[in-house]
């Protein structure tokens, strides 16, 4: 089996953790793992700059539709929410989740609370930059792009100040321990698909969508369904500053808990409901519905014209 994957030393990690499981399941299984550099690695501006819309993924899509893969591996924060899948492929399953938090990382071991007024904090996620400046507004962000790898060397080349980093992303690449905090959701609220790793496959393979659905989690399935129907029907996008995720109850229901800010962090729109697991579609749908009527469209269409 061929995987395409991002050329990224997190993204080789991820795979890594594909193959494992794969070949547990197939003992006699080949892997070859084919790593393509995404014009999102290439571009170190802004997203929105570069069209935003599957930056990260479209190349890998390419050789899955191209047949020079067999399977295509996919942050799913990564994949665009505001229109389909490319046509001719489906994702076969989700992985187990991973921690959906985000980690602060100072070389001082400072938290949040404690950085003074102007560290330069580290980030490009609008995500991010809305709720810093929402919560801690006598902190900077300063633009840092890359991979996991790249924005902790620029940090060390004194770029910034501080990081904000997915935790899950500095687990897959062995560096946990740099984590000065990890941050609680209600801090920093996580991007859609926060964690969630998707396999890609052609339609047309039954077989290896047969061999890869085996592989996945129905509580994630759930989850990031909901949220992506949610970030669907908001029709949200790069230079979107869109946050939330489900989680399973203990009762069996499914929650599903949403933002969307300005971009400066002074507006900021919620909603939350709890639905039953079996229709996450129609809770992504009813949660997204409540945001619009919360002025969530204007936020959106404002954070474009800033693009």
């Amino acid at each position: 089996m061929r995987i395409g994957t991002r050329s990224s030393p997190m993204a080789l990690a991820q795979v890594e953790r594909v193959r494992a499981e794969l070949t547990a399941l197939e003992p006699g299984l080949e892997v070859e793992v084919v790593p393509v550099t995404t014009s999102g690695d290439r571009w170190q501006g802004s997203l929105a700059a570069l069209g935003g819309k599957g930056a990260f993924t479209k190349e890998v899509d390419q050789l899955l539709l191209s047949g020079n893969v067999d399977l295509a591996v996919h942050c799913m924060k990564d994949v665009p929410g505001d229109r389909p899948v490319p046509a001719g492929t489906t994702f076969a399953c989700y992985l187990e989740r991973d921690d959906v938090r985000d980690a602060l990382i100072h070389p001082g071991g400072l938290t949040l609370d404690e950085l003074p007024a102007g560290t330069r904090i580290g980030t490009s996620a609008v995500r991010r930059i809305a709720q810093l400046a929402r919560s801690h507004p006598h902190l900077d962000t300063v633009p840092i792009r890359g991979n996991a790898n790249s924005r902790l060397a620029k940090l060390a080349a004194g770029q910034a100040d501080a990081l904000l980093l997915a935790y899950s992303g500095l687990e897959r690449i062995g560096e946990t321990a740099r984590a000065a905090e990890i941050l609680d959701v209600d801090t920093m609220f996580p991007p859609i698909g926060a964690g969630v790793l998707g396999l890609q496959c052609r339609e047309d393979d039954a077989a290896t969508t047969e061999l890869a659905g085996r592989l996945g989690s129905p509580g994630t399935w759930r989850q990031t369904t909901a949220e992506r129907m949610m970030l669907h029907v908001l029709q949200g996008h790069c230079n979107s500053p869109i946050a939330g995720f489900a989680a399973d109850l203990p009762d069996g229901r499914l929650h599903l808990r949403a933002m969307v800010f300005s971009l400066d962090g002074k507006v900021a729109v919620q909603a939350e409901e709890t639905g039953p697991a079996s229709d996450p579609v129609l809770l992504g749908t009813s949660v997204a519905l409540t945001l619009l009527r919360q002025g969530a469209r204007e936020l959106i269409e404002a954070s474009a014209d800033t693009a």
